[in-house]
């Protein structure tokens, strides 16, 4: 850890208005980013940001700097904030139980050819697939994906082990293809 990190988390323990913005402006970007992702809905994701936050700065004497780094931490909690929001809306899901065992036949080559080329029609139809995704296993995406987390912080963020990440991670990018390919008929 850093020495800027640990001054930082020593203000925030303090509870220093200074040491709070601070966070805001190192962490805030980043989090409203996964947040958004995760939501979707602007307004709702402001919220999400905005306990996230309160809650790190309420539970900032939990962080083990021998667990993981800090900006890790934090994700966490936005992890959660963010799944525990969705919880509680009602939104279209696709579950693996909805095409039976069909995911699970796709090739890893079948699912690279539909969404592993980044054109601009493919990104649209990966951001509108994602809506339809289990809250967790959207999440799973957009962190490895979108923000680039590597499956070890993944696991510590969603409280699992890397190899589970990584069987997650497949069976989802193998659902987000199928997701993809309703759309498109």
């Amino acid at each position: 850890m850093t020495e800027t990190d640990t001054n930082l988390i020593e203000g925030l323990r303090q509870q220093s208005p200074k040491a709070q913005q601070q966070m805001l402006d190192r962490y805030g970007r980043d989090v409203f980013a996964q947040v958004i992702r995760l939501v979707s809905v602007t307004e709702n994701a402001e919220e999400v940001y905005q306990d996230v936050f309160i809650k790190v700065f309420k539970h900032i004497n939990r962080y083990d700097a021998e667990k993981s780094s800090l900006k890790t931490w934090v994700s966490r909690i936005a992890y959660n904030e963010a799944i525990s929001f969705l919880r509680k809306k009602s939104a279209p899901m696709v579950y693996c139980e909805d095409y039976g065992d069909r995911a699970e036949v796709l090739s890893d080559t079948e699912v690279d050819e539909t969404i592993g080329h980044a054109n601009q029609e493919t990104v649209q139809l990966i951001r509108a697939a994602l809506k339809y995704l289990p809250p967790e296993e959207r999440a799973v995406i957009t962190m490895f994906y979108y923000e680039e987390m590597s499956l070890k912080d993944i696991a510590y963020v969603t409280e699992s082990l890397p190899t589970t990440v990584a069987s997650k991670l497949s069976r989802t990018r193998k659902k987000l293809c199928r997701i993809i390919k309703m759309l498109q008929s």
